[in-house]
Order: structure tokens, then C-alpha cells, then sequence
């Protein structure tokens, strides 16, 4: 199973990758530092779930979320975030648009592994 996790922090990308890979032999996880980058990757067809931060400097969550959307509606997608909540907020918006998941940093490792699980192998 592949996940692709963005975030504009490589140490924050690189971090969970290894706490993903070290939790579950059966993930490979793949990592992008940019909305556009997640997109194209993406588009490569052979991803189960994606996990996004919120705020990049190429586009907001809202708007990858959007698009990865309209690539493949079925994707689980994961949102993460450090900020609180605000009514005109990337999270509000793509909640109306059938987000299910959002973590809130700093989070457990074992928390997102859960949700993982829950969305890409059903348990």
C-alpha cells in the first residue's frame, strides 16, 4: 500500500515517513514537499491515501484536496493542521466537500496509524 504524505516541512515528511514504514511493513511511504509535486504524483495513479498538510506556500489543503478530488474521487485523504479552527478555514470548506479525517499537530503517531487503517485497510 502506498500513502504520499505533503507538507512543506521536510523534517515533518520525513519524520512520519519513518514512523509509518518503522509501524507497518506493508506501507510504502512516499513524500512531497509541495502541492504540485503531491499532484503529479498523484496523477502517477498508484496511490492509497493521502495525507496533507493544510498550509503550503503553493496551495492551500482545500485546494489539493480539491483537486485530488476530481482525480479520484474515492482517494482517502487526511488532513493535518497546527491551527485552530476558523470559520473561513481550508478544513471547514473541504469538510462541506466530504473531508472525513483531521488531525490536529502535534498528533500521535499511533493516531494517524489508526485512521489510516480505517480508511485504506477497513479495520
Amino acid at each position: 500500500m502506498k500513502i504520499l504524505i505533503v507538507d512543506d516541512e521536510i523534517t515533518v515528511t520525513q519524520y512520519l515517513k519513518l514512523e509509518l514504514e518503522d509501524c507497518c511493513q506493508d506501507l510504502e511511504v512516499i513524500t512531497e514537499n509541495t502541492g504540485y509535486e503531491a499532484l503529479n504524483r498523484l496523477m502517477q495513479g498508484d496511490i492509497n491515501l493521502l495525507l496533507t498538510d493544510i498550509a503550503m506556500p503553493d496551495m492551500d489543503g482545500y485546494e489539493l484536496y480539491s483537486r485530488a478530488k476530481e482525480y479520484d474521487e474515492n482517494l482517502p485523504i487526511i488532513m493535518m493542521t497546527g491551527f485552530g479552527y476558523d470559520p473561513g478555514h481550508a478544513i471547514v470548506k473541504s469538510r462541506r466537500d466530504g473531508l472525513q479525517d483531521v488531525l490536529f499537530k502535534p498528533f500521535e503517531t499511533q493516531k494517524l496509524f489508526d485512521l489510516i487503517k480505517k480508511r485504506v485497510m477497513g479495520e
